[in-house]
């Protein structure tokens, strides 16, 4: 296993730091300042995420300059912790995968921050909510430009405390409060597992950095690497929202919709992907491990978008998408070698097209006065041009619409799952149809029919500050896909360890072409089933599919009665445990404290006699047992 050399940062990248400082300072101000920026303090944290993305697209020009071998650089910060044989660092790699990331995280980061100027013009703590932000963006970068483990664990408990304060933003609202707390804790969950693998590198490497394990991994037995590959897995099912940890991600939309957007798109739900990619060294060693990362990618996939067929809310039915298109890029991740370079190459392009329809989706309801029912939308194409446009780009790049930003990067995780495994790579080309379904049903629901308005409602266009965005990220949906192709394979091949494949602009491969024939299937089942009347409400059933997709899969119900219930029952059995046992010890001993002190208090009765007598029974005792001890 071939293990990439890190150069010492020199000249620019010297200054690396200042990509994570630069909206930590920001948040920081926002927040201590508190009030007396209100006025300004959203251009400040626009400001402090622009800034590193100047930065990023200076580091990643240096980087395309140089050789090949002198494009990874560490940037060694300074000693973290010292203990015994341990000498933890903190230190930053910049390299080929990490850059992207970079450019990813603040470049729809910056856009996400220009739109909520917008969007949140007229909420009183607005200037908290970008100091969120700010936070959220300085969280990730530190994820995933951490040199080691450790590091990478410090930015990903970030992320974690970020998204609880966004998600709950609106805490008002008992809904939003609650989906706040239900993210935080379910990423506790995997949290525990990312930790304990942490805990046993250190065990097994002596270290947490990325050098030292990529050396380390191929000495270990296969048990080993699959335990430590399991570890990870958890870890990022909890942050990527993938099966069986994905209660919390459709909860999440109680957020403001740049939240979701943000989340959904550049930050938070992507840190699972990027975690499996990084830790290749490790998966390499352990097929069961990458096979379980293939399995859990594909479930979910199919979970994701059978949640999206059922959803009314026009956010919920994004969220399943995301949690289906992140399953696409676990499923990648698990291909090996191969797919590692898909994985990314999907979760960058699924960056633009996502981010483009969630901020579409918060335009359509900055029209319609926050409604998010799509059974009261309807024939908002002509209402709302400029949204309809750029949201109709970002839905024919998720179905794959050929030569869009989606149709490269989702057809050759499907190609690559088949030469992997038939059954996998036919359960993503069910997905993909079952996707073009959905989205679909979105498009007709929300933008084409008659108007199903309600009276108080007059659906109009977004500001430009919201429009502009979205027309960005609507020609990086279709145009990505075709300049990243060839390129993106032979970039990442050194930080992934995977060997490019050549693959072609133009042509289809069998496999492609059935994909494309079962896309369009799923286009005009969408089409025929929902460009009639809609009805205002849910049509009821008994279908148990349609069901389970209202319900979230019945998520909930199964982490109440696998997990919650479980819990409640041994917390019960261990309360009444120790009220009866531990307490009862503790009473027990207090209470004999008191018995004998009231024996003894009798013998202090305060009269010279009974002290005499007492004196005179020691002074027999004492003699008696002198006398005993002479006898014997």
């Amino acid at each position: 296993m071939e293990t990439v050399a890190t150069i010492p940062a020199t000249g620019l990248f010297s200054f690396a730091w200042l990509l994570i400082a630069i909206p930590l300072a920001g948040a920081a101000l926002l927040l201590v300042l508190g009030r007396h920026c209100d006025a300004w303090g959203h251009w400040l944290a626009t400001a402090c995420c622009l800034a590193p993305f100047i930065i990023g697209v200076l580091l990643f020009s240096s980087m395309l300059s140089a050789d090949e071998g002198q494009r990874a650089v560490n940037l060694y910060l300074y000693d973290w912790i010292s203990a015994g044989s341990w000498n933890l660092g903190f230190g930053l790699l910049i390299d080929q995968l990490s850059i992207l990331f970079v450019l990813l995280i603040t470049g729809v980061g910056s856009l996400i921050h220009i739109y909520s100027i917008g969007y949140m013009a007229h909420d009183e703590r607005r200037r908290r909510f970008f100091a969120y932000l700010n936070l959220f963006i300085a969280a990730m970068l530190t994820l995933v430009l951490a040199d080691s483990y450790l590091v990478l664990f410090l930015g990903w408990e970030g992320v974690g405390l970020a998204s609880y304060l966004l998600i709950s933003f609106w805490q008002h609202k008992s809904s939003a409060a609650a989906a706040g707390r239900k993210a935080f804790v379910v990423n506790r969950v995997g949290d525990l597992g990312m930790a304990m693998a942490i805990f046993t590198m250190l065990s097994l490497f002596g270290s947490t950095a990325f050098s030292a394990v990529s050396l380390g991994a191929p000495r270990l037995d296969a048990g080993t690497a699959t335990l430590l590959g399991c570890l990870l897995l958890v870890g990022a099912c909890g942050k990527s929202a993938q099966v069986p940890l994905q209660s919390w991600l459709l909860d999440a939309m109680e957020g403001p919709t740049p939240v979701s957007a943000l989340i959904h798109a550049a930050t938070m739900v992507t840190a699972g992907v990027y975690l499996v990619v990084r830790s290749h060294p490790i998966y390499q060693v352990s097929e069961a491990a990458t096979l379980a990362v293939a399995i859990v990618g594909v479930v979910t996939l199919l979970a994701g978008a059978w949640i999206g067929t059922a959803k009314d809310d026009i956010k919920k039915v994004l969220a399943g998408s995301t949690m289906s298109q992140i399953g696409y890029m676990m499923l990648a991740a698990g291909l090996g070698p191969a797919g590692a370079a898909f994985a990314i190459f999907h979760l960058i392009t699924h960056g633009f097209f996502k981010a483009n329809m969630f901020l579409g989706a918060g335009s359509v309801m900055h029209g319609m006065n926050d409604d998010v029912n799509m059974r009261h939308f309807g024939a908002l194409a002509r209402a709302m041009r400029w949204t309809f446009l750029t949201f109709a780009m970002g839905y024919l790049a998720i179905i794959g619409f050929p030569f869009t930003a989606g149709f490269y990067s989702k057809d050759h995780i499907i190609e690559a799952a088949f030469e992997h495994n038939i059954i996998l790579g036919v359960l993503a080309i069910l997905g993909a149809g079952i996707t073009a379904y959905y989205m679909t049903r979105l498009m007709m629901m929300t933008f084409f029919g008659r108007r199903r308005w309600q009276e108080n409602v007059h659906p109009h266009e977004s500001p430009a500050v919201m429009t502009v965005p979205l027309v960005i990220l609507a020609v990086a949906s279709l145009a990505a896909g075709l300049l990243m192709n060839n390129w993106i394979q032979d970039w990442l091949a050194p930080a992934t360890g995977s060997h490019p494949h050549e693959t072609s602009l133009l042509a289809f491969t069998w496999i492609g072409l059935i994909t494309l024939v079962v896309v369009a299937a799923g286009v005009a089942l969408g089409w025929w089933l929902h460009s009639g009347a809609i009805p205002a409400q849910p049509p009821r059933t008994r279908n148990p599919l349609v069901l389970a997709g209202r319900n979230d899969l019945y998520g909930d119900a199964v982490n109440t009665y696998a997990v919650v219930g479980p819990v409640k029952g041994v917390a019960t059995v261990l309360s009444l445990a120790d009220q009866g046992v531990v307490d009862g010890i503790v009473r027990g001993s207090g209470h004999g404290a008191v018995g004998l002190a009231g024996l003894l208090r009798r013998a202090q009765n305060g009269y010279s006699r009974t002290y005499a007598l007492t004196l005179v029974i020691g002074v027999v005792i004492l003699g008696a047992v002198v006398v005993l001890g002479q006898l014997v």
